[in-house]
């Protein structure tokens, strides 16, 4: 077909069928995806009266497509347009949901540190207790993400893999007639190692990578508060030399 050139304006080569069909379906669930990140995107804003802790957490959840894609290109296996996408769309909430469990109470913790010190509510805490909230706040949060990162993979192993048992025997004949594999596991299985593969490099990112882009974040923040009160010093030794 890349042969036919100079054709006239009135015919026109187009993909139908199964590519087609293909086609949809990714721009659909392209939509579906993107359009579910922005109203998760704007529903943390009201959470968390802020915009820097959700686009940390957004951001984690594109940084946890480097483990689907990883998976899939180090095992070898087929990008099924529909339940490879659907895993994914999956994987995005449960990202954010750990990332909300971890910000959420490192920032309880970083007001509770401003009530103890005095400091208004739209202060800023020195570098070094702002780092103790965060390190504090990333071993309490530890064991909750952990225990859902695990319990996740565990559940969805048999749905990867295939693990069937025949119940109507097992409860007849007392034979559970065990084995892997079948329709069920072609139709699910490219969905639940979608969740695996972006799980395991998910937990990772919001134990290690999200605390670190909040302390850069917060840095960035000192640095811009204390050029505005070096240059609002300024502007008064100014006014008091001008006076005198």
């Amino acid at each position: 077909m890349n042969d036919f050139e100079n054709l006239p304006d009135d015919i026109k080569i187009d993909y139908t069928g199964q590519i087609e069909e293909q086609n949809k379906q990714m721009a659909f669930l392209m939509g579906a995806f993107f359009t579910g990140l922005g109203l998760i995107f704007f529903i943390l804003i009201f959470q968390f009266n802020s915009i820097s802790k959700p686009g940390i957490i957004m951001l984690a959840i594109f940084l946890s497509l480097i483990g689907v894609f990883g998976g899939i290109v180090a095992t070898g296996s087929a990008f099924v347009i529909m339940m490879t996408m659907m895993g994914i769309i999956s994987l995005a909430g449960i990202v954010v949901n750990n990332g909300v469990v971890l910000l959420d109470y490192t920032q309880l913790l970083i007001d509770r540190r401003k009530v103890k010190l005095d400091l208004e509510e739209d202060g800023l805490l020195e570098l070094e207790d702002f780092l103790e909230s965060v390190v504090k706040g990333g071993k309490s949060r530890l064991r909750p993400v952990l225990l859902t990162a695990i319990t996740t993979i565990l559940g969805l192993i048999p749905l990867a893999t295939g693990f069937n048992i025949n119940f109507f025997t097992l409860m007849s004949e007392f034979d559970p007639d065990i084995y892997f594999g079948g329709d069920n596991v072609v139709f699910w299985g490219p969905l639940a190692w979608t969740v695996i593969y972006g799980l395991i490099v998910a937990t990772f990112l919001t134990l290690i990578v999200v605390p670190i882009l909040f302390t850069l974040v917060y840095k960035l923040k000192l640095r811009i508060r204390k050029r505005k009160l070096a240059r609002q010093e300024r502007k008064q030794e100014q006014i008091e030399t001008a006076t005198t």
